[in-house]
């Protein structure tokens, strides 16, 4: 976590190579020092509150067990619902164009999304902001106020972007100022919350048959160490552009 905070906050290291050192990081980790990774199934308190509908030992269902041809269905239809729609906005718009930019962007905003809003935000900054400019740090900051005031953080927030960004790049052309931002919002979502249906959908048996394997939870333990480092960060970016 202190290195993480280190790499993005004084050296501005990307998030998604963060993610990838501290999956490695943990791989490595988890085959030196595999006691480091094991879990205590067995709760700290003594009461017993009766059997679960589903426990800890419960049998898994069929539809949760791990098959080739489900994930290869799963995978295949995926890669259709992403394709399509980024081959049609290349070939309409061009691939420099804003919408196109804003739909690959935020398809691999969506990929880095270990830890929830709070991981990804730093991500969609250092992009939105200070590479594409879509809007202005003041203008980052009303979108995080807005989604922070709301549920849903994360789907307020990438809207919010996508919005501003297609309003102010004038997608549309300077007559359909508020039709381009809406367009925007609305292909933002969808890049941005298709993979995370993806990762439930193709990935959820996955994790279901690595219960007790070290070489899938350790990196994913080092990641979620490495996100909190990345989540302290963002709070000092709140700190600095607020006060």
């Amino acid at each position: 976590a202190v290195v993480a905070f280190i790499a993005i906050f004084i050296f501005n290291v990307s998030f998604p190579l963060i993610v990838l050192c501290a999956a490695i990081s943990g791989y490595f980790a988890g085959k030196k020092l595999p006691e480091l990774f094991q879990v205590n199934a067995h709760h700290s308190s003594q009461k017993s509150y009766g059997r679960a509908i589903i426990d800890d030992d419960t049998p898994t269902p069929e539809h949760a067990i791990f098959k080739w041809s489900h994930l290869i269905k799963i995978a295949v239809i995926s890669a259709l619902l992403w394709l399509i729609p980024l081959i049609s906005l290349t070939a309409i718009f061009g691939w420099s164009h804003s919408y196109t930019q804003l739909a690959w962007f935020f398809t691999k905003a969506a990929l880095m999304t270990f830890g929830g809003a709070y991981a990804v935000l730093p991500y969609v900054y250092q992009g939105a902001v200070g590479f594409y400019h879509w809007l202005t740090p003041t203008q980052m900051i009303d979108g995080l106020a807005l989604g922070e005031s709301t549920p849903g953080p994360l789907i307020m927030v990438v809207a919010f972007v996508g919005f501003v960004g297609g309003h102010a790049k004038a997608a549309l052309g300077p007559d359909a100022l508020f039709l381009a931002g809406a367009l925007a919002a609305t292909l933002v979502t969808w890049f941005t919350f298709l993979p995370s249906f993806i990762f439930i959908l193709a990935g959820g048996p996955l994790v279901e048959s690595t219960h007790g394997n070290v070489n899938f939870t350790a990196p994913l333990t080092a990641i979620t160490a490495a996100v909190v480092g990345v989540i302290v960060n963002l709070a000092l970016f709140f700190a600095y552009h607020v006060w």
